[in-house]
């Protein structure tokens, strides 16, 4: 009866589907303003990149209170609709509007120019959290059964990195149907730019409905089965002593932290695409090429799961990450210095795609082990916390997120690409610098990542018996 109850299907492939193109739509925000918030504040509002990479990391930190209060109001929820799908509701209208304001071309200047992009990254972040915590959550809610959850996980959070990666197609595209003649809007000094302000607030404007739109999916068609297995609510303090007791959850987020190197591609792929390719326009290729990888990884997850475990598959690609990103980087010096050779050519372009099989590992094994991580805690004390983990876990991929744009943000301004923006000349700027940041640095944060995870113990027959134990525990309550 157990071994039934754990093989059952509860998903049809419009939920799916729905899930799906809900997280894309998220993430094609998510992944529009860390990739280029910081490139319009610096070309278009004349701020200071680097500076606005801290503040962009100081709001995240600030907005860290949302997180928790944000997954407390998941759990308490008694909403007939369900607790994780009315919380993504309530966030629709704030993230579209704060995602506009985001590419405003406000008159501001010096501190108030700085204020200004405070505030505003402050007021996206928590209504990024308002959707975030309860989109990831939701998935541990979706299916009882650990097979047909970890599926689910990989094909949204296939769409999820598409999602991500999407700006870096549809922004090139938009600059080209923009009109020209748009530029007579843009302030004297800036025609040049390679986006110019209108150019933003329209990219900005689009991907905010078209996410937005996407986003509403989710609640309007996916459905809650697994809730709270107990009708108390938790405090803050409660909240935080449960998480602090669920030692596997601890490990993943640790390892999250340990690995954040591996957001700071994504957060200088604008700038990287300026000095290595030779124009700001050609992310598209970093873009692509990078995405299909990362789509490949995450769409052999399941199957490296199902022949390893989890914690196997997430060592297994963060050594791989680690080698390729060297060997990637290896390649690129040599490919800088003799960019006409056509074999160092093939070569770089193909370490870029390697690149992207590790993605997996940091993209969709967190979200497998937090919901595996959730059963465990149920298993123990009666109790799910799906929005307690969850919260923390969003606040820790903000962090990171935060975390490696300005680390990246860093290496670029060392690089000279800022004073080489000035001028449109990236002829000097030095390639091998922002390309260790690009790639040989996210691959030794990936292979640090690793520790923590050797303690991880949810997998094998442990998972099994407590997936098998829940499920008739289930049963029995109904």
């Amino acid at each position: 009866m157990e071994q039934e109850i754990t093989k059952q299907k509860y998903l049809n492939i419009k939920e799916i589907i729905a899930y799906s193109l809900g997280l894309f739509g998220f993430q094609a925000i998510v992944g529009l303003q860390f990739t280029y918030q910081a490139e319009f504040s610096g070309s278009i509002l004349g701020a200071n990149v680097i500076v606005v990479a801290i503040l962009i990391l100081v709001a995240k930190i600030v907005s860290a209170a949302a997180d928790p209060i944000v997954g407390n109001l998941v759990d308490r929820s008694k909403s007939k609709l369900g607790k994780f799908k009315s919380m993504i509701l309530y966030a629709l209208a704030p993230l579209l509007i704060s995602t506009a304001l985001l590419f405003v071309n406000v008159p501001f200047k010096n501190v108030v120019l700085y204020v200004w992009i405070f505030i505003v990254s402050l007021i996206w972040s928590i209504a990024m959290t308002m959707g975030d915590v309860p989109s990831q959550g939701i998935a541990a809610a979706l299916t009882p059964n650990p097979t047909e959850r970890t599926n689910v996980v990989s094909i949204s959070n296939t769409a999820k990195q598409i999602g991500f990666s999407a700006c870096a197609v549809i922004v090139p595209i938009v600059c080209l149907i923009v009109p020209e003649g748009s530029k007579v809007f843009v302030p004297k000094g800036q025609q040049d730019a390679p986006m110019n302000a209108p150019e933003f607030l329209f990219v900005g404007i689009l991907t905010a409905i078209f996410g937005c739109a996407l986003f509403a999916l989710i609640p309007l068609i996916n459905k809650e089965r697994v809730t709270n297995a107990s009708s108390d609510t938790i405090g803050f303090k409660e909240m935080f002593a449960a998480l602090k007791a669920n030692k596997p959850f601890m490990l993943v987020i640790i390892s999250y932290f340990l690995g954040f190197g591996r957001q700071m591609a994504m957060g200088i792929q604008v700038q990287a695409a300026s000095i290595i390719l030779g124009s700001q326009n050609l992310v598209v290729v970093l873009g692509i090429v990078t995405a299909i990888g990362s789509m490949i990884s995450m769409a052999i997850c399941p199957f490296l799961i199902k022949k390893l475990n989890e914690k196997k598959t997430y060592i297994l690609l963060s050594v791989y990450g680690f080698a390729a990103s060297i060997f990637s980087f290896a390649i690129g010096h040599f490919w800088f210095q003799n960019p006409k050779n056509m074999v160092l050519t093939i070569l770089f372009y193909a370490s870029l795609f390697l690149i992207g099989l590790q993605f997996g590992a940091v993209t969709l094994m967190p979200m497998i082990m937090t919901a595996d991580c959730v059963d465990a805690y149920e298993y123990e004390t009666g109790k799910r916390n799906e929005g307690a983990c969850y919260s923390i876990l969003t606040l820790t991929i903000k962090v990171c997120l935060a975390l490696g744009m300005a680390v990246g943000l860093i290496f670029v301004g060392a690089s000279g690409y800022y004073d080489a923006l000035a001028i449109k000349d990236f002829s000097g700027c030095n390639k091998d610098l922002i390309f260790f940041a690009y790639t040989a640095m996210p691959g030794i944060l990936a292979l640090l990542s690793i520790f923590p995870i050797l303690k991880y113990d949810i997998v094998g027959d442990k998972k099994a018996k407590i997936t098998a134990a829940l499920a008739e525990r289930r049963t029995t309550d109904e």
